[in-house]
């Protein structure tokens, strides 16, 4: 131990005084930090400079997430930054989620012209992604190449998930494909791209390319393929993910738990997922929130403020996406009362201020409802600023399904006022112009739209048969056995009609003559997929699609009829929550 008497104490003391850190250590007063104080006892022996204590120092600073000022400090108080030094804290900055400080590093390590390692260069990929300053990741790449780490195993797997991040999914598999040693973290980093950017079907095809090649896949490996699976609906696949999990002794921990009871969930099953929550020992708060968002898209309201009122009782306490969830799952029920208690204990319990996304909810709550005015008013208190786009959306396809068509113009004109690109709300303008026999305005709407070269977005539907994805859009005839199920889907529809289904024209466009109206309904892409489900499954198995966009009324009514005549259940996960048909009826009961 230091003494604190004599000459020693006089020279140590003017050390600390002279020392730049000494300043910022009695700033912090009586709340010293222990890593401070320990700082504070190596400059009063002298060996404030010493390299490799600093170096250690930084290290925990940055594990124990220390102001960057204090981490600044210590860094600039090393005369000589060496290479290990350099490259510990890129490393360590990248690895703490200091990505900035990761990337200056970096920079000042170059201007050094201090040689960077494959370490190095996969840390500061990785702080590029994090940032998302992808010109700056482009530039890295460069220096790869350059250093001669273009074909480093570890950095090859850093640039396929900066480019996948970066929403260049092409790239990264160009990247992926030149690997001449794929480890599992770069199948991993390729498979979690493809299904972080939408492609589900593709992460899929994957991952049986993985398998095919003998790669033995791990946990990060299942909590990317079940997001996939739960994307496309791959329950077959997901079912077998869980088997394998449990025959091969996978720990079932909060991340891998949460994908598997979520993969449940947007599959359809809701009750399996509810069985892995209670089965799981760790439950975060994303775990609750997950289970509540489960019930909600299900339309089991109840269930939903049960757990919720469970969770605020002996679990992690409510944030903000839990609120979403649950006034969700209240919009979905139609358990307003409800809703309207929880938004308030939200704000005044909880403290939170709500966001777009619970104002949407809200809105979506009270317009399902038929209480259009509450709802417009409560758009139009929204303040200090403009209600968002989101929010006019929502009030806009309340005024469509109670047929406002009055407060349904305002609201459309309004939304193109703010958002004049966005071809959604041309189409919904149309609709409702339409539904109230404008139809000079509908070809008005439908020639803006073409002039500006705006496009609906396209619909696809998938659909899980014998653990392979499926995908059909309206009108499709790349599959194999095109005119086997068109002229099997045009038999089911005929008997649908026998049995009372009339069309909804007024679910197309409106300038087309009835006969063809009738024909681009008959094919739209859920019905494709469910006639391909019913001659490829066995009677009694359950059809599962899942749907990209919003279901048309057609389809729903479609949907019924064929659950009768087929005599099958049939699941549809549109954009908004599941429909369960089964004998003529949808577990929304009309409520959507």
């Amino acid at each position: 131990m230091a003494s604190f008497h004599g000459n020693q104490t006089t020279s140590s003391t003017t050390t600390l005084t002279h020392s730049p850190i000494y300043h910022s250590i009695i700033l912090a007063g009586p709340r010293l930090k222990p890593l401070q104080q320990i700082h504070a006892r190596i400059i009063i022996t002298g060996l404030g400079r010493t390299r490799s204590l600093i170096t250690k120092l930084l290290s925990f600073a940055y594990a124990a997430a220390s102001p960057i000022s204090y981490t600044r400090r210590l860094f600039f108080s090393i005369p000589k930054p060496d290479t290990f030094l350099f490259h510990s804290l890129i490393t360590l900055t990248s690895k703490f989620s200091f990505p900035q400080e990761s990337l200056l590093y970096y920079r000042r390590m170059s201007l050094a012209n201090i040689s960077s390692s494959n370490y190095t260069f996969s840390a500061v990929i990785k702080s590029s992604a994090d940032l998302m300053a992808f010109s700056i990741g482009e530039t890295i790449h460069c220096h790869v190449y350059i250093c001669g780490y273009g074909l480093d195993a570890y950095v090859q797997a850093a640039l396929v998930s900066f480019y996948a991040k970066s929403g260049r999914v092409m790239i990264a598999r160009k990247v992926f494909d030149k690997m001449p040693d794929k480890t599992v973290v770069a199948w991993n980093s390729m498979i979690s791209g493809y299904e972080q950017n939408g492609f589900g079907k593709e992460a899929i095809e994957l991952f049986y390319s993985m398998q095919d090649l003998g790669v033995k896949p791990d946990s990060s490996t299942f909590v990317s393929l079940l997001s996939a699976c739960a994307q496309v609906g791959a329950i077959g696949l997901g079912c077998w993910v869980h088997e394998y999990i449990a025959r091969n002794c996978f720990d079932l921990n909060v991340v891998l738990g949460t994908a598997l009871m979520n993969m449940y969930s947007r599959c359809g099953n809701v009750s399996k997922a509810r069985e892995v929550f209670d089965s799981m020992e760790e439950k975060n708060i994303v775990a609750w929130t997950a289970m509540i968002s489960g019930y909600g898209m299900h339309g089991h309201g109840s269930q939903a403020i049960e757990l919720f009122n469970e969770m605020s009782f002996d679990g992690p306490r409510p944030n903000n996406v839990t609120f979403v969830a649950i006034l969700s799952a209240c919009a979905h029920a139609g358990l307003v009362d409800e809703g309207r208690q929880i938004f308030t204990t939200m704000k005044q319990e909880y403290g939170l201020v709500p966001s777009v996304e619970h104002q949407v909810c809200m809105v979506d709550m009270l317009g399902r409802a038929g209480h259009l005015n509450e709802a417009y008013q409560f758009v139009k208190n929204i303040s200090p600023k403009e209600p968002a786009p989101a929010v006019w959306t929502a009030m806009l396809g309340a005024c469509k399904m109670h047929k406002n068509f009055d407060l349904g113009v305002e609201v459309a004109e309004h939304l193109l006022s703010i958002e004049p690109e966005n071809p959604g709300h041309y189409v919904m303008l149309s609709n409702i112009y339409a539904l109230a026999g404008r139809m000079d305005r509908v070809e008005k709407v439908r020639n803006i739209m073409m002039r500006n070269r705006l496009k609906k977005e396209v619909g696809y539907s998938t659909i899980d048969v014998d653990r392979k994805v499926y995908l059909f859009s309206m009108g499709d005839k790349s599959h194999p056995e095109t005119n086997h199920i068109y002229l099997y889907l045009d038999e089911l529809m005929s008997r649908c009609r026998e049995a009372g289904y009339i069309p909804a024209s007024e679910s197309v466009m409106h300038e087309v003559e009835e006969e063809e109206r009738e024909y681009a309904l008959r094919y739209h892409s859920e019905k494709l997929a469910i006639a391909f489900g019913l001659l490829k499954t066995g009677p009694g198995v359950a059809i599962r699609i899942v749907k990209n966009l919003r279901m048309c009324e057609d389809c729903h009514t479609a949907i019924k009829y064929i659950s009768i005549i087929a005599n099958r259940e049939i699941n549809v996960r549109d954009r908004l929550r599941f429909h369960h048909f089964k004998d003529g009826s949808c577990s929304c009961q009309d409520y959507w």
